[in-house]
Parts: structure tokens; sequence; C-alpha cells
């Protein structure tokens, strides 16, 4: 999957309350959760961001409670992918089930800035900076994650594997 967008960036420690703040937890509509989406850490956020756009963030990104609700309203937002030093693992995870593509790459954390545009190719690992004209390499997930995020997320998946009749099978 390849990808083009703006730089969002953001700190160390954005943790899960931040992302979508526990008081819009009463609903897991993924349209209503994006118009909420990083609400109390930039406020801003809901008005800037574009379909293609990448949040960029330095160490432990979704780290607090286990919600599946930061990553969906990150995704329906319209971010393509999330690229960071760190992930929390809950975090990690979550993503990866909603289909929301995530790499981890400091090099690339460290040499963009807010507002820089980046191409992002997840089968390779490549992380493109435009503005700067860097080339940065993450470690691309195996082709069975990229499967399932290319789905959109590991339910889509499993409905297309039952309905492929290859639902024994996984890889």
């Amino acid at each position: 999957m390849k990808m083009r967008g703006k730089v969002h960036k953001y700190g160390s420690n954005v943790d899960t309350d931040v992302i979508i703040p526990a008081r819009y937890l009463n609903t897991s509509d993924p349209k209503e959760l994006a118009e909420h989406c990083m609400e109390d850490l930039d406020p801003d956020f809901v008005k800037k961001v574009r379909p293609g756009d990448v949040i960029i963030a330095e160490e432990n990104f979704g780290c607090g409670s286990s919600r599946e609700h930061a990553p969906i309203s990150i995704k329906a937002s319209g971010v393509s992918c999330v690229v960071a030093k760190t992930f929390a693992r809950i975090f990690y995870r979550n993503a990866i089930n909603i289909g929301l593509p995530i790499l981890q790459c400091p090099e690339a954390v460290d040499a963009t800035a807010d507002g820089h545009e980046l191409e992002i190719d997840t089968a390779s690992g490549t992380i493109l900076n435009l503005t700067t004209g860097e080339t940065f390499k993450a470690m691309p997930f195996p082709e069975f994650m990229q499967n399932l995020i290319s789905a959109g997320g590991l339910i889509p998946y499993v409905q297309q594997r039952i309905k492929s009749g290859k639902a024994g099978d996984c890889r």
C-alpha cells in the first residue's frame, strides 16, 4: 500500500485519553469518533487533517488504556498511517486489528517536521519525505499482516477468508 499526505507531528507518550477523550466512549461510530480525534491535545486537528495525512510521533504512542476507539478515531479521521519511534503494545495490536497502518522508524521521526509531506510504501517500509528529499526505511509487516491491513482489519480479513473458502489457512 502506498500513501501520501501531510504530517501532523506530536511528542512522546500520546495516550489514548488524548487521542479520543473518555467522554466520547459512549459511541463506537467511527465517524463520530473521528470528529473528536486528538481534541484535547490538538483542538484544530479535525479541521486540519485531510484524507491521506500521516501522524508522526515520538515514543510510546498510544499508551494508556486498551480502547480500540483510539486507532478507530485516527483511521476514521482520514489518517493513512502513523509513524512513531515506538508504540504502546496494546495500541500496536489494536491498530493492526482495525486496519490502521503503523510503522516504527525513529530516523524518520527525528528528520520530519509538522507540515512536511510524506510518501509511504508500507509493503517495503519505505518512507520518503517529499519536503526534504530524504528516504527512510522502516521494518515492513509480513505479508499476512499487510493482507490483514489491506482488508480493513481483522474482522473483514476473516470474513474474506471464510467467503473464499480459505478460513482454515490463515497465512
